[in-house]
This record gives C-alpha cells, sequence and structure tokens, in this order.
C-alpha cells in the first residue's frame, strides 16, 4: 500500500505542476499582448510529466551537458509553455519571464524559441520540422555512443506536412530507438478544425504502417501519460504517443476553440481563466 500511496503523490504533485504552468503561461502570455494560450493549454500535461516526472535526464545548471535527454518542441508557437517549464525547472530564474516577447529579451524568450536560451534545443518557426531534427539527434547519440533519448512534442496541424512523415520513414528505417514522438492531437488548428484541413484518421494506423511503436492515451490523464512515458524503449522501433487533447484545457471558454490559437487573454479574461485553475 504504501508504494500505491507514494504513486498516488506523485500523480498529484505532477497535477498541481501542471496547473502552476498553466497559471503562469496565461500571466506571461497576458502581459506580453500576444502568443498562443490554446495550444499551450493542450500540451502542458505532456509536458509537466517529462520535466518533472523523473523522465527526463537533464541538469539546468549544465543545459549543455553531452549526456542530456533531449526536449523538442516542434510547435514552437507554444513558447509560452516552453519556458514557463524551463523557469520551472531551474534552466533560468521565473523573473526573467516578465521579458516574454519582448524586444532585446536578455534571455531570447521569443515568440518562438531560440537555442540562445537555455535548456532550448532547436529553433523552431516554420512547422513539420521538429520530428526530422529530433530524428538526426537521436542519430547523434548513436555515432558519438551516448545514450541519451530524444524526445519531440508535435502538433496535430502539422501532420499535415510531408516532412513530417519523410522523417518517419527516416526514423524507422534506422530503427532510432531512442526517439519518442509525442503529438499533441488537440484536434483545433489556427482557424479551422484539423479533420476539415486534411482528416489525419485513421491516425494510428498510419505511425503502423511507417515502422512506428504506436500508442493513444488520453493526454490530460497524468497517470495514463506518466505510465507511458516510463515503458521500455523498443527493441527495434522509435516510439509514436497519440496523446487525445483539448485545446486551450482547464478554461472553459478557451477549450476547443480556433479563437484562442493566437490571441493573448484579456485582463478580464486572464482573471476568469485564473479562478478556474486555482
Amino acid at each position: 500500500m504504501q508504494g500505491a500511496t507514494t504513486a498516488t503523490d506523485e500523480i498529484s504533485q505532477l497535477e498541481e505542476i501542471a496547473r502552476e504552468i498553466r497559471r503562469t503561461s496565461l500571466q506571461i502570455i497576458h502581459r506580453a499582448g500576444s502568443g498562443h494560450p490554446g495550444g499551450s493549454l493542450s500540451a502542458t500535461d505532456i509536458v509537466t510529466d517529462l520535466f518533472f516526472g523523473g523522465i527526463m535526464k537533464y541538469d539546468p545548471k549544465n543545459p549543455k551537458d553531452p549526456d542530456r535527454d533531449r526536449f523538442l518542441l516542434s510547435k514552437g508557437h507554444a513558447s509560452g509553455l516552453h519556458f514557463t517549464t524551463l523557469a520551472k525547472a531551474g534552466f533560468f530564474p521565473e523573473k526573467e519571464l516578465e521579458s516574454y516577447r519582448k524586444i532585446n529579451s536578455p534571455l531570447f524568450l521569443s515568440g518562438h524559441a531560440h537555442p540562445k536560451t537555455p535548456g532550448v534545443e532547436i529553433a523552431s518557426g516554420s512547422l513539420g520540422q521538429g520530428l526530422s531534427v529530433a530524428h538526426g539527434i537521436a542519430l547523434g547519440a548513436r555515432l558519438d555512443s551516448r545514450n541519451y533519448k530524444v524526445y519531440v512534442v508535435l502538433g496535430d496541424g502539422e501532420l499535415q506536412e510531408g516532412q513530417i512523415w519523410e522523417a518517419a520513414m527516416s526514423a524507422a528505417k534506422f530503427k532510432s530507438t531512442n526517439l519518442t514522438a509525442i503529438v499533441d492531437y488537440n484536434k483545433v488548428c489556427q482557424d479551422n478544425l484539423t479533420q476539415d484541413l486534411k482528416d489525419l484518421e485513421p491516425l494510428e494506423d498510419k505511425w503502423r504502417a511507417f515502422g512506428w511503436d504506436t500508442h493513444r492515451i488520453d493526454g490530460h490523464n497524468m497517470q495514463e501519460i506518466h505510465k507511458t512515458l516510463k515503458m521500455p524503449a523498443h527493441a527495434e522501433k522509435p516510439r509514436v504517443i497519440i496523446a487525445d487533447t483539448i485545446k486551450g484545457k482547464g478554461v472553459s471558454f478557451m477549450e476547443g476553440q480556433t479563437a484562442w490559437h493566437g490571441v493573448a487573454p484579456s485582463t478580464e479574461d486572464l482573471e476568469k481563466a485564473l479562478k478556474e485553475l486555482e
């Protein structure tokens, strides 16, 4: 029973961290007057477990440690989530978040991440590139005889990009077993539903056909997220986790709405959102 209690406490702590990250992400987007709240909130639970659930190996005091696990946010517009998480993990003081999306931000806390920021591996911008880079980094571990793992979070909208599937074929071909892709499947793009642009289903079948070890989970069930991310690597295949999520998760008037893809909350909206996230 002691083990079960400990596990329950760990999940509760992760859920609380996720709430804090959601709150701070919204606060810095509001302060900046621009940003992407919807996609930041949908991916929060996944990113929280990666950084605070004992999944990834990293040292915030030594962000370039050659043996660190690598985290890539391919859907880079969710930088509010990315920077809030890095600050909470200790890569830089949380006070630095006040410069988010400001000109001459000392740590380059811009709308899309830049590797000049401690803890950021790659620059982001155009969607669809993250899986290719993640696969290259995963191959680099093999060439350098290192045991680090690579985790990349993809948006469902960018799965409509051909480069994603080229990378998927390559990673399977070279048996990049140290690579895990996680799809933030919130089903809402910038101005439309994903299925109305290019329907991704049957998504699991697609990834399996491309040679990946494929899993589908509830992307807001922390226990399920944690259990899946803790699984041992597949012996021959890269892994993809399709996480069913809700855009704007945690804030009722943002959930599932295209309107909150790239709009900062007003002061009134922020107050309502923070109250819901208490």
